[in-house]
């Protein structure tokens, strides 16, 4: 459950300051988002997938249904919304490291009333919810409380940062984040999230370092 976006993608030699312009190539133009990416992910490990989500009825929309389903992600949950597919704009350095500018767009057409009837038709239902910051926090508030009454198994990406509404932290059981996420996240640490929400892991990202399992 999550964002589809449409990534502009541009790799440099280094990132950019506050005002400065770097000449860089190559330029990539595709399907992305973190939910899409994250459902393609899981299905080329072998999963069954389906995405939750919301697209324009746009040619970016289209085009990101169309590549969701050759990866094999069942898009019958997904949403055609009045409102612009999300928008990405990436940069990427030689390292690796990266930039990213966001339009949420149609990903804010998902609300929470709508989330929660998707969930409850669904059937068989799933083992597992996984949701990221790219969609209305609400909305993934009421996805996990269901998840949770059904036994579900729940995981946040908790990326992009952003403030989250109370009890969201408390209704997962897993939160993936990066070294920049941590401290919006857990401000207090990581053992301080561990206990105080009753969360029984945490995966921080570490890029070329691969991930710590707390």
């Amino acid at each position: 459950m999550g964002s589809v976006n449409h990534d502009f993608s541009l790799r440099l030699p280094r990132l950019p300051g506050p005002g400065e312009t770097v000449v860089g190539g190559p330029f990539l133009s595709s399907s992305g988002g973190k939910g899409a990416n994250q459902a393609v992910a899981s299905s080329r490990l072998g999963a069954r997938v389906s995405l939750l989500a919301a697209v324009g009825e746009d040619e970016l929309g289209e085009l990101a249904l169309e590549q969701l389903r050759r990866e094999g992600v069942d898009t019958s949950l997904v949403q055609r919304a009045g409102a612009p597919t999300g928008v990405s704009l990436v940069l990427v350095d030689a390292s690796g490291e990266n930039q990213l500018a966001v339009a949420l767009g149609a990903n804010l057409a998902l609300d929470p009333v709508r989330a929660e009837a998707e969930l409850r038709r669904l059937r068989p239902p799933p083992r597992l919810i996984l949701g990221c910051l790219e969609i209305d926090p609400e909305t993934l508030l009421r996805a996990f409380q269901v998840a949770r009454e059904g036994g579900w198994t729940r995981l946040l990406n908790a990326a992009p940062v952003r403030p989250l509404p109370a009890g969201l932290l408390s209704a997962v059981q897993i939160v993936v984040c990066n070294r920049e996420e941590l401290p919006a996240v857990a401000p207090r640490g990581i053992g301080a999230l561990l206990r105080e929400q009753g969360l029984e892991a945490v995966v921080l990202t570490l890029g070329a370092g691969g991930a710590e399992l707390h």
